[in-house]
């Protein structure tokens, strides 16, 4: 199988079929062997006996049902682990994205690991969408390193090596190029056509932008810190012990010294608690240490990505 194309899709009664029209359009010239991967999370609506009829059709076409609407992640997660392309796509099933634009993904593929869709000319609400998008797009790319002019684009193109080892949670299906980046992947980005929503309502809302800041904090996490925590509490809970320390021997000092009653001074509340805190913040990253170690040792997890082996008879 050469590529495998991901769809989640939930309540897109009325664009099931002129999907499925559309990719057959932009798939079928492309001359390769290919699956469309519809993934249904959970829909209410007539969607999921549509997917059934144009799988009934066309054996190319893959339908995974979710028994509940788990999320646009979890759709997504199900879709890359039946995807048996060399090369993924995903999209959204809204029709506002192009597959037209699919063999511009491909083309870059070649030299890439990742090629991610940038709606440059995007057709949403400037308040509701496009501004909450451009904040939430400059945050991501300076906290993570990655620069993308648009993280929320779903139309994106992975090499099947990088998706499968990745394990999407939450809200992440939007930070997978931040999070492959680890892996040391290739990103590239290509400015992709965005159509209005003709039918059906949105599934996305400004609400969101609390989950995405929360998961942001998550992924720069696991990006810095995920096998060393203790570089993580360990500085501050040193500073915060090391401050505490000073104020209590500056108390110690003057009471000792110069008779000054400290028993009712804030500053001594302070100074212990700065050692608390300093104290439960190195402990805490000693935990993690010793999770991380138990995580990797025991299922055998390795702490490094392997690109490629040459061998003695050059396979």
């Amino acid at each position: 199988m050469t590529l495998s194309v991901v769809i989640p899709l939930f309540n897109e009664e009325e664009n099931v079929r002129p999907l499925y029209q559309n990719l057959r359009e932009s798939l079928d010239p492309l001359g390769q062997e290919y699956e469309i991967l519809f993934v249904d999370d959970g829909s209410t609506d007539r969607t999921l006996s549509l997917l059934e009829e144009i799988q009934a059709a066309d054996k190319r076409v893959v339908v995974l049902s979710l028994r509940r609407n788990f999320g646009q992640t979890a759709a997504f997660a199900a879709g890359f682990d039946f995807a048996r392309g060399d090369v993924i796509v995903t999209m959204d099933g809204d029709l506002q994205n192009d597959p037209a634009d699919i063999p511009k993904l491909l083309a870059m593929i070649e030299d890439n690991d990742l090629v991610s869709g940038w709606r440059k000319k995007r057709k949403d609400p400037f308040f509701s969408r496009r501004l909450p998008s451009i904040i939430a797009n400059w945050l991501i790319s300076n906290v993570t390193g990655v620069k993308l002019h648009d993280y929320g684009c779903s139309l994106k193109a992975y090499r099947r090596d990088v998706i499968k080892n990745l394990r999407l949670y939450g809200e992440m299906h939007r930070f997978i190029p931040a999070v492959a980046s680890w892996y040391g992947v290739r990103v590239a980005e290509v400015e992709t056509v965005h159509h209005p929503r003709r039918h059906g309502t949105s599934k996305y809302g400004i609400s969101r932008t609390v989950r995405v800041v929360l998961d942001l904090i998550t992924v720069k996490f696991l990006q810095s810190f995920s096998t060393k925590p203790i570089q993580f509490f360990g500085p501050v809970g040193l500073l915060s012990g090391f401050l505490g320390f000073l104020i209590l021997f500056y108390l110690s000092v003057d009471k000792l010294l110069f008779g000054h009653p400290i028993g009712g001074r804030p500053l001594l509340l302070l100074g212990a608690l700065l050692v608390i805190v300093g104290i439960q913040l190195i402990g805490m990253g000693l935990l993690g240490e010793m999770l991380v170690r138990v995580y990797h040792e025991s299922q055998r997890k390795p702490i490094y990505v392997m690109k490629k082996i040459l061998g003695p008879d050059g396979t």
